[in-house]
């Protein structure tokens, strides 16, 4: 129903903000995320949105990236999590964090979230694994997770290649998830994957 929504911070409180657009005042319920990065009040702001509606409520999450927005959703659609359980996971652990966590089979990292037991971090686990891809991490940190545009011809071809540098890394025998943060740490100037796997090897080895 709503795809965001922009306008003016008026206030926020624990997981709530209020955005005035349009005359109306929209309460959306926000992850930590999101909190620790508000401007200040009265100052314009964008939040994409997903609009839950249960027999008693109806209820705005909101989030700063489009990526988020997918994370939350990808979230509601594993079975014993709702709203309020998504939104939790999303406060308690970073958004890339938690993906990096599913990436690399991390349940104790996701069971650590009140609310959330060992069991219901492994069928997380279970059913996001292949729904997340270490791309789409990339194109994110590329953006600082907040970017409202899809990523330039020339981000996407840097993605690429990390992308193959992560995998040639984790052919070699390293995690996916430390392969992943040494890709990360790798200067934007490499033009190859071969240059991106050697600096990458230097906070390896």
């Amino acid at each position: 129903m709503f795809s965001y929504i922009k306008g003016t911070l008026e206030e926020y409180w624990e997981d709530t903000i209020v955005v005035e657009s349009g005359g109306i005042g929209w309460n959306i319920h926000v992850p930590l995320s999101v909190l620790d990065r508000l401007p200040h009040v009265g100052e314009q702001i964008k939040v994409y949105t997903s609009f839950q509606v249960k027999e008693d409520s109806m209820t705005l999450y909101g989030f700063f990236s489009r990526q988020d927005l997918k994370m939350f959703k990808q979230l509601l659609g594993v079975n014993g999590i709702g709203p309020k359980g998504a939104l939790g996971l999303l406060s308690a652990m970073r958004p890339d964090d938690l993906r990096l966590a599913v990436i690399s089979g991390d349940a104790k990292a996701i069971s650590a979230t009140p609310g959330i037991g060992k069991k219901t971090a492994e069928k997380l686990i279970l059913e996001l694994k292949d729904k997340l891809n270490i791309e789409d991490m990339l194109e994110h940190a590329a953006h600082g997770g907040d970017s409202e545009d899809l990523a330039s011809g020339t981000d996407t071809a840097s993605n690429t290649m990390q992308a193959e540098a992560v995998q040639a890394l984790t052919a070699l025998g390293y995690g996916s998830a430390e392969s992943l943060r040494a890709v990360k740490k790798s200067s934007p100037e490499c033009s190859s994957v071969e240059d991106i796997l050697k600096e990458a090897l230097k906070f390896l080895l």
